[in-house]
This record gives structure tokens, C-alpha cells and sequence, in this order.
């Protein structure tokens, strides 16, 4: 079966949903400029001793205005890369 040059371009693209990671932590530090640093909790099982321990990882998040205040709970979403190592952002 043969195409026709206007055939091959009729190439249907429909748009991309990205699903984005969330995670919700309190507010650490404040003092960059639109960003702050948010510390997120989480529940695991050691793999080898099996008992569960609670891991916090610090992510920088922008933040435009700086808005949030230490201590607050905050919602982020992952996002472009912003800086070297910013690539959050708080809803």
C-alpha cells in the first residue's frame, strides 16, 4: 500500500500528561532568594534488619516572593530544572 506525501504528515500528536512528583514537608530555611529548603519525612524498613526507621531528605524548593515562613507545611511538585540543584517548586 502506497502513501501519499500529505498522508505521512498527518501524524496525530496529542498531548503529553506528566505526571509529577509530590511530596509534602515542613519548612526548614529561608534565606535564599526564592527558594526554600523543605525537609521531607519518610517511613521505611531497613532492607537488611527489617525494622522500620524514618529517613528526611532536605529539598530546595522555588518559592517566588518567599512567601512560606519556616515551620510551615508546604506541598511540592517536581518541576524544570530551576539551578544546579533546584528543580522543585511549591504549590
Amino acid at each position: 500500500m502506497a502513501t501519499t506525501p500529505a498522508q505521512k504528515n498527518t501524524v496525530s500528536k496529542a498531548p503529553a500528561i506528566v505526571r509529577r512528583a509530590q511530596f509534602s514537608g515542613i519548612v526548614v530555611s529561608t534565606k535564599m532568594k526564592d527558594t526554600v529548603v523543605v525537609a521531607v519525612e519518610r517511613y521505611m524498613k531497613h532492607q537488611k534488619y527489617h525494622k522500620f526507621i524514618q529517613r528526611t531528605t532536605r529539598i530546595k524548593a522555588h518559592d517566588a516572593g518567599n512567601t512560606k515562613k519556616v515551620g510551615d507545611r508546604v506541598t511540592i511538585e517536581s518541576c524544570r530544572p530551576l539551578s544546579r540543584d533546584k528543580a522543585f517548586k511549591v504549590i
